[in-house]
């Protein structure tokens, strides 16, 4: 439905927009450009979309593979014992821990076709047990919250499609987006860890959190000391190096099972052509309203409007031109993923705008579509303060995203 407001929306400001500059400006050209854009950017989208097939076609492969030799449930088993400090009202042995641990696996690695279910699966769980089937339960808030927050530790769609665009090193935003999503999750799980009261000073959360934030702080302690050149190069060989790793260790960990690891790419492979496929119509429906929302002017006008605001504050503006993807993340995931194509068709792949789009697009995940789901699935009415700290973790993942894009691109 948010989706249905945005798309029409951009259509009737675009016609505002170009009536007002034909009228008043005398443009004469306005409505020939806004026709041609609807042609270019409906090209624009099959022709990415049908790159996409071959490089998703290979990950979702990937994934396969070590989704079938236990990746998911090695991940689920890691982070048991935190989990369940922070869904205290569930216990050890509800029928849903083991769906929400394997379901922020998934998430972590990029499997949506299996995240979803089995997130579906994990909220009819807690609603069984749920003492009132119209209201939120804790667990289930701290569920959406951590879901919505999006932690993603191979962000393949954002790379896939900086290839597809042009990219030198598509992958060059891995550490960046890693970063970003990682100060998202944590804000979220701290601000409904504070509305529940959860002890995060009990010594499991704090060796779990601790290490985290550990990790993360060397992370950018290390990186602060460098120069732009030594970031870019460092950056590159790490994210490159740890992706190559990862993909052995899934195939390793295949082999040792005696997973048929062929078989189980073609499997995921033939998953990820139909995915492309499916991403078709999609893509070309929100490239060609921004299309014409673009060639009307009025993205420039809102674009010029924020970069004039922040300038006045005497601050840096060069990100402004992604600012409309990280506007779009928390309503529509596939509106966002279109503003961030726009950004790098308008500015370029490798541009300061492409890159801070790219990485405000792996930073957080939709929060408005994953509560509509997930709360609509079990007939939820009174979400309570989910949205709240949905938006917290938004937020913190937008501004880190814009903050580490000057730290590693600037």
């Amino acid at each position: 439905m948010v989706l249905n407001y945005i798309w029409t929306g951009f259509f009737l400001i675009a016609f505002i927009v170009g009536v007002v500059q034909l009228i008043i400006f005398h443009d004469m050209d306005i409505f020939p450009k806004i026709m041609a854009a609807t042609f270019e950017y409906a090209k624009t989208g099959f022709e990415i979309s049908l790159g996409l097939a071959g490089v998703l076609t290979l990950w979702m492969g990937l994934m396969k593979v070590g989704e079938t030799g236990g990746v998911v449930h090695i991940f689920s088993r890691a982070v048991g014992p935190f989990f369940n400090r922070l869904f205290p009202e569930l216990g050890k042995d509800h029928p849903a821990t083991g769906a929400i641990m394997m379901n922020i696996a998934a998430n972590m690695l990029g499997l949506d076709n299996a995240a979803t279910p089995l997130g579906l699966k994990a909220m009819k769980e807690m609603q069984r047990t749920n003492s009132d089937r119209g209201v939120a339960s804790d667990a289930m808030i701290m569920f959406l919250v951590l879901n919505t927050s999006g932690l993603t530790l191979i962000p393949v769609t954002v790379m896939v499609y900086r290839f597809q665009l042009g990219a030198a090193d598509p992958s060059d935003i891995f550490v960046p987006i890693l970063l970003a999503t990682s100060f998202s999750t944590l804000a979220g799980l701290i601000s409904v860890a504070l509305y529940q009261r959860i002890n995060l000073f009990d010594k499991v959360v704090l060796a779990y959190l601790g290490g985290f934030i550990a990790l993360i702080g060397t992370i950018v302690l290390l990186l602060s000391g460098m120069s732009r050149e030594e970031i870019t190069v460092v950056s590159s060989v790490t994210s490159n190096v740890l992706l190559f790793s990862i993909i052995i260790f899934f195939i390793l960990l295949a082999v040792i099972r005696r997973v048929n690891v062929y078989e189980a790419f073609i499997d995921g492979a033939k998953d990820g052509f139909h995915v492309a496929v499916k991403i078709i119509p999609y893509l070309i429906a929100i490239l060609v309203a921004v299309g014409v929302f673009r060639a009307s002017g009025a993205m420039d006008m809102l674009v010029n409007l924020i970069r004039n605001v922040i300038e006045s504050l005497g601050m840096n503006a060069d990100f402004t031109g992604a600012l409309p993807t990280a506007f779009m993340k928390p309503l529509s995931g596939s509106g966002a993923r279109g503003m961030m194509v726009d950004a790098m068709n308008a500015y370029g792949a490798d541009s300061f705008p492409g890159r801070v789009a790219s990485v405000l697009q792996g930073s957080t995940d939709t929060t408005f579509y994953i509560i509509a789901v997930y709360f609509g699935a079990v007939g939820i009415k009174n979400i309570r303060y989910t949205l709240i700290c949905g938006l917290i973790a938004d937020i913190a993942g937008i501004l880190a995203a814009i903050i580490l894009s000057y730290l590693f691109f600037h």
